[in-house]
């Protein structure tokens, strides 16, 4: 039998200064490592706002330990990876003695600790005290000339290594930055590309759009949602193969020709025909799959054609799920000549629920796709009478992509 762990104990006995954060940078807890190095008791800190326990020395003009922290944390909470900092300076107040502060070194490591849906839940600031080790160098005195000139040339190179440590810091930063303005006019582009006007017409429809974890926030998933006059509605996902701004500009020109082919054709199959032929010119879009499905309300058809995509699910009132997987074709491209699609129909009852998803949802690393599969029915059963809104975040929960997973994830789910 395993023994048990007491974590509490083990974190408190921690050789290295540990202080625990919560994700408003509020103390939350701290071991007695951090209490000795800053000369600090708990009630001195916890429940207090970091900053407001260490600000920055006003008596320094050049002090930017503040700066520099928040700007890490909030790196963590944007990213939830871990952040290195640079060697900083970082002086503190001195206990007992009001405005006094006494100069500290530190080595920061800044890293989050995420709850069951993917969020930072703390953040675990660890630092290693080299205030000692800095004053101690300062405080050699050399013995004769060539100790005082190799002790010159020591200090010169650790000058030198701490202020390009500093200006590595420094270039990082706006690297950071730079990426930040980056994807947020990556996402606002895309934004763009996915804009169904014809959805806001339909209150019954929900859909998500979740790009990997990692990624810019952009990839190469669709969904689209298009009226066809007088009574139908033709619905469309799609997955081009990679992640990144490359796979959504290939993504925003295949999305719009099937849009537009689809008002043109009307039926699914001679739809996907025409974006096989257009994606041969288009260079990354070979092996992308695709499902186009017209709902016709007179008729209460549901009629779809599949480019290699995973089926859509058909889930009854009472929550029996149908796969629609009777008219599957290879994805697009890949076949060296043309040749016609396959299309099929399904009758469905007022109540119903039509769900369309890319393969994100469903697939795991090392499982067979059909458990994937089933694992999604079986969500949809339980969960068939909800509203749309409501079940698409169910479904996305109980496959566990709510924050986000390995591939990217687009999701219609439409109430008929």
């Amino acid at each position: 039998m395993a023994s048990q762990v007491d974590h509490a104990a083990l974190f408190a006995a921690a050789p290295s200064p540990y202080l625990v954060l919560g994700p408003d940078l509020i103390i939350v807890d701290v071991n007695r490592a951090y209490l000795a190095a800053t000369s600090r008791t708990r009630e001195d800190l916890l429940g207090r706002h970091v900053f407001t326990a260490f600000p920055d020395n006003p008596a320094d003009p050049e002090a930017d330990g503040v700066r520099n922290l928040d700007a890490s944390l909030h790196r963590v909470l944007a990213t939830r990876e871990p952040d290195t900092m640079a060697l900083q300076k970082y002086d503190i107040p001195v206990m007992g003695r009001p405005g006094a502060f006494e100069e500290r070194w530190w080595s920061p490591v800044n890293t989050p600790v995420l709850d069951d849906d993917g969020h930072v839940a703390y953040i675990i600031h660890r630092v290693e005290d080299v205030t000692e080790f800095v004053k101690a160098r300062r405080a050699i005195r050399p013995s004769s000339v060539q100790a005082g000139q190799r002790l010159e040339e020591t200090q010169a190179l650790e000058a030198e290594l701490y202020a390009r440590a500093r200006e590595l810091q420094r270039l990082n930063e706006e690297l950071r930055q730079a990426h930040t303005r980056e994807r947020e006019v990556a996402v606002t582009l895309q934004q763009a590309m996915l804009h169904a006007p014809d959805l806001a017409r339909h209150r019954d429809i929900a859909v998500r759009y979740l790009p990997a974890t990692g990624s810019l926030n952009v990839c190469g998933d669709w969904y689209d949602v298009v009226d066809i006059a007088p009574d139908r509605l033709a619905l469309a996902v799609g997955d081009v193969i990679g992640h990144g701004l490359e796979a959504a500009a290939v993504m925003g020109m295949l999305r719009s020709a099937l849009s537009a082919a689809i008002r043109a054709l009307e039926r699914p199959a001679q739809a996907l025909e025409v974006l096989g032929l257009y994606a041969r010119s288009i260079e990354g879009a070979l092996g992308t799959t695709a499902v186009k499905a017209i709902i016709d309300a007179r008729s209460h058809l549901i009629t779809y054609s599949s480019a290699g995509h995973p089926p859509p699910v058909l889930v009854r009132h009472e929550g029996r799920c149908e796969l629609l997987d009777q008219a599957t074709d290879p994805p697009l491209g890949t076949r060296l000549q043309h040749v016609p699609r396959p299309q099929a129909s399904v009758s469905y009852r007022q109540g119903d629920t039509l769900v369309l998803y890319t393969d994100g949802l469903i697939e795991r690393r090392g499982e067979d796709i059909d458990v994937g599969l089933g694992r999604l029915m079986d969500a949809l059963s339980d969960c068939a009478r909800l509203d749309t809104e409501e079940l698409a975040d169910i479904v996305l929960a109980r496959l566990g992509v709510a924050s986000g997973g390995c591939d990217d994830v687009a999701l219609i789910v439409v109430r008929l």
